[in-house]
């Protein structure tokens, strides 16, 4: 099955017959370099004797069989969770879902997980939006084998918000997230107990993902192989915290934190309430903002995470509220049309899931029934904690930044920088100093802006302006499609968000939903769009991973180290 849907360069080149005098392989880098062990690191092996946990964990990811669906069970994975040590509220299980635990901690504390790898696939879990050294953070060269245990020991240096957690072996993750492993790690501080916001049963989780089940409730991953791979894949089914039923029921007069994570593999979203009232966020990615936001809709990309506030002091009770799905021009991209016919619009490759949600429709996310009264002192503030940002005059980089290009090279591959992930490798670009603080721009597709190399942001396969297709000649940006960015072990500050080169009507659809706000560590990526980010590198050297967080792109090698020095 895994190796039916690997998209590799070789079976590309001779499934699509494309071996011609002119078409070369991609080119070599004599500036890359690999600090890749001789053996398996000794890191993670063994519990650290020295380390005085205050929360204790042991964590197995297992094969699980879930009711999902009415009648017969789905197989699935899930992560099973057990306190050693610690505050019995540290745990809390979704019961009847495949998703979780979800980790509840304070910063400061010192965490012990003991991630115990039982499926028949290599493993490893990544700790999304957390302030981690390179043995804590996930990487893939850290995977262990079926049977085996991996130590992860680490302080909370975040401050509170909405983080979690999920596997991150390459060319895997895309699969293993989507059977079910997947969890929230939750932190708070004493700046947000100070607040008067929502706790206990008026904090609530709602992750969101989309899935695709056959006859007998099974999950169907990839069913067009490769072709899916290349678009990301999405399904025809909403799932809500891992369940079908997509209703929550809460309390009249009560006032709710709803923290809201898109954990769908590639599928992003616009979400707006049903009734027409304009949603109130008030923290994003990497915790609460300076002061709540009020959009008529959200945008919400893969791996983002935002707190939305409910308050339901005007409602009626039995009435229902609905969170929906805006349309988005998106579909052309997502089904492989704005490539045209031939060999990838309807040939060779055929099409995405004629079942899978369309982009361009509205759909239902979430229903909320209203019950009985029952009153909350819950309150939020028109100001929030005044939080410090990084002030990019400072930087030494700001007209010059380092620049990563996101987009699809030759031989069929989705890229940054022209490179794809292999291993512990790192080009001399990808190399920054430790207690520094830097710009980095990312870009989707050709922009005249970031042609030439600026400040050791190389731009090998950049191609002209084409805005989400590009102009380059053969095969370069031949396709572009939104791209989830995702950077390891910080958060970092929005400081530029160039839409120049953006399709219009998509960016009309999108741009009042956008929170630019805040410390983040995840950001949507339009063809065409380019983003200034703000980010200080501090209290760990090591390698870590930046990367495209639609799945199936990741998996397919666009991803990238960096190294701290």
């Amino acid at each position: 099955m895994k190796e039916k849907n690997k998209f590799n360069r070789r079976s590309f080149i001779e499934t699509a017959g494309l071996v011609a005098a002119g078409f070369y392989a991609m080119p070599l880098f004599s500036s890359c370099k690999s600090d890749t062990p001789s053996a398996h690191p000794n890191v993670g092996n063994a519990v650290n004797n020295d380390f005085d946990a205050d929360i204790d964990i042991q964590l197995k990811a297992v094969q699980s069989s879930t009711k999902i669906l009415s009648s017969k069970n789905t197989d699935t994975y899930s992560y099973r969770g057990s306190l050693v040590k610690g505050d019995k509220q540290t745990l809390q299980q979704l019961e009847g879902s495949a998703l979780g635990p979800i980790i509840r901690v304070k910063k400061g504390d010192r965490v012990r997980i003991r991630f115990e790898n039982e499926i028949p696939d290599k493993s490893i879990i990544h700790w999304h939006g957390l302030h981690v050294s390179h043995e804590n953070d996930g990487h893939p060269e850290h995977v262990i084998e079926e049977g085996e245990t991996y130590f992860y020991e680490f302080e909370v240096m975040n401050r509170a918000g909405t983080y979690w957690f999920h596997p991150h072996p390459h060319g895997h993750t895309g699969e293993q997230v989507y059977r079910g492993l997947a969890g929230l790690f939750i932190v708070t501080d004493e700046e947000e107990k100070g607040l008067n916001l929502p706790t206990g049963d008026y904090d609530v989780p709602v992750v969101i993902q989309d899935r695709t089940f056959d006859e007998n409730n099974q999950l169907v991953y990839l069913p067009n192989g490769k072709m899916d791979q290349m678009l990301g894949f999405l399904g025809n089914r909403i799932l809500i915290n891992g369940k079908i039923d997509n209703t929550l029921s809460l309390n009249k007069d009560g006032k709710y934190r709803l923290r809201l994570l898109n954990g769908s593999n590639s599928r992003a979203y616009k979400l707006a309430w049903g009734s027409g009232e304009p949603i109130t966020v008030f923290g994003v990615d990497g915790g609460l903002l300076g002061s709540p936001k009020i959009l008529p809709y959200l945008m919400l990309g893969p791996a983002q995470r935002v707190d939305v506030w409910l308050d339901l002091s005007k409602k009626s009770q039995n009435e229902e509220l609905k969170l929906i799905h805006l349309p988005i021009p998106l579909d052309n991209m997502m089904s492989g049309g704005m490539m045209g016919g031939g060999m990838m619009g309807g040939g060779m490759m055929g099409n995405q899931s004629d079942n899978s949600l369309p982009y361009n429709s509205q759909f239902d996310i979430l229903n909320i029934n209203v019950g009985a009264s029952r009153k909350n002192d819950a309150s939020l503030p028109d100001r929030l904690p005044t939080y410090k940002t990084l002030n990019p005059t400072d930087v030494a980089n700001r007209t010059s930044p380092r620049t990563f290009n996101f987009g699809m090279e030759e031989m069929m591959e989705w890229t940054i920088n022209g490179r794809t992930y292999n291993g512990m490798e790192v080009a001399d670009e990808e190399i920054v100093k430790l207690n520094t603080t830097e710009v980095w721009r990312i870009n989707n597709g050709g922009n005249s802006t970031t042609e030439s190399q600026n400040d050791g942001g190389g731009m090998m396969g950049m191609r002209g302006n084409g805005g989400m297709m590009g102009n380059g000649s053969g095969m370069g940006n031949m396709m572009q499609m939104p791209h989830p960015v995702h950077i390891h072990q910080l958060q970092f500050n929005i400081i530029n968000r160039n839409t120049d080169n953006v399709d219009r009507n998509l960016w009309n659809a999108v741009k009042d939903g956008i929170v630019d706000e805040g410390w983040q560590d995840s950001v949507y990526l339009l063809p065409g769009m380019y983003m200034d980010l703000v980010m200080r590198f501090e209290d760990f050297k090591g390698l870590f991973l930046y990367h495209c967080h639609n799945l199936e792109h990741e998996d397919m090698g666009m991803m990238r180290n960096f190294k701290i020095e």
